[in-house]
């Protein structure tokens, strides 16, 4: 392979990795800005998507398969984070450090659940015939460039979660008690609208994103106890440098990190390559502390 596949074939990886941080993050980015909640068992949401494809697989095996574990693992993620939130999160919501040490809490006991039912090896999700191919370029500059299919359908579905929920937020009733509570919580209670069950409801639709990005990582490689572990980092860092709270902010540094982590690797290995991305979000952080995208909310400068 020569220079030019080889450097379109990282940017494409790059592109592909944005695509899981930014399903990731997404979730984060919505619990935190709106209710200034760090959920350390994010990570474990990813897991239980994982798994509930896993269980689906085994009832609806077959071509569609995939496509019948997704609305179960968000559901399921969903209805998980709806339980989190009313038992722990709600009570603990005021203090932020107490929540952020209980869902971490939280996240062992998933993660050691998940190796007494499942084991520690992890379970395998096979992505069905019609995503088990790859593109390959024959001739041109580009000659020898290979595009797997999955990489491409992970691409497709954090497009259409990003545009459907961009059209939820914008265009629906909920998304414009979502954008008033934001805002600024206190009226929007005194408007009398119910500011718990909007808290309910994004929360809910953050850790469903999250087992629906659990999914399509699981097309990647083993479903694993601690496989959440090694994207809620990042997602993190997507969120910091995104503009708390912002969604277009997320997306966008998802493609920067996707991108950054990518080319790197052509230079460095893994490990060097993930402290140069740690360094590079300390160094933008330090400039622009707003992040990418400045939110103006009074939830976050209360």
């Amino acid at each position: 392979m020569g220079e030019w596949p080889l450097i379109a074939g990282q940017v494409f990886n790059g592109f592909s990795v944005a695509s899981l941080y930014v399903l990731a993050a997404l979730g984060l980015a919505l619990s935190f800005g709106l209710m200034r909640v760090i959920n350390m068992a994010h990570g474990e949401m990813l897991m239980l998507g994982g798994y509930l494809a896993y269980l689906t697989l085994q009832v609806v095996p077959g071509p569609l398969g995939i496509l019948a574990a997704m609305p179960v693992a968000f559901l399921g993620a969903a209805a998980v984070g709806a339980v989190l939130e009313t038992t722990l999160i709600k009570r603990l919501s005021a203090r932020p450090l107490d929540t952020l040490l209980a869902t971490w809490g939280v996240s062992l006991i998933l993660q050691q659940a998940a190796r007494n039912i499942f084991g520690a090896i992890g379970v395998d999700v096979r992505a069905p015939q019609w995503l088990n191919h790859a593109y390959t370029v024959q001739s041109g500059l580009l000659e020898g460039l290979t595009i797997p299919a999955t990489r491409l359908f992970i691409l497709a579905v954090a497009f259409a979660v990003m545009g459907a929920l961009s059209l939820l937020l914008a265009r629906t009733r909920i998304g414009l008690l979502v954008r008033a509570v934001n805002q600024d919580r206190g009226m929007a209670a005194a408007a009398g609208i119910n500011v718990r069950a909007v808290d309910l409801s994004v929360f809910c639709l953050g850790t469903g994103i999250a087992g629906l990005a659990g999914v399509v990582l699981a097309l990647l490689g083993p479903v694993t106890p601690n496989v959440g572990q090694s994207y809620v980092v990042p997602a993190f860092l997507v969120v910091v440098l995104g503009g708390l709270g912002s969604l277009k902010g997320t997306a966008i540094a998802s493609l920067i990190v996707g991108l950054f982590s990518a080319l790197v690797q052509i230079l460095v290995d893994v490990s060097l390559a993930q402290v140069l991305l740690l360094l590079f979000v300390i160094g933008f952080i330090q400039f622009r502390p707003q992040g990418v995208v400045a939110v103006r909310s009074r939830v976050l400068d209360a």
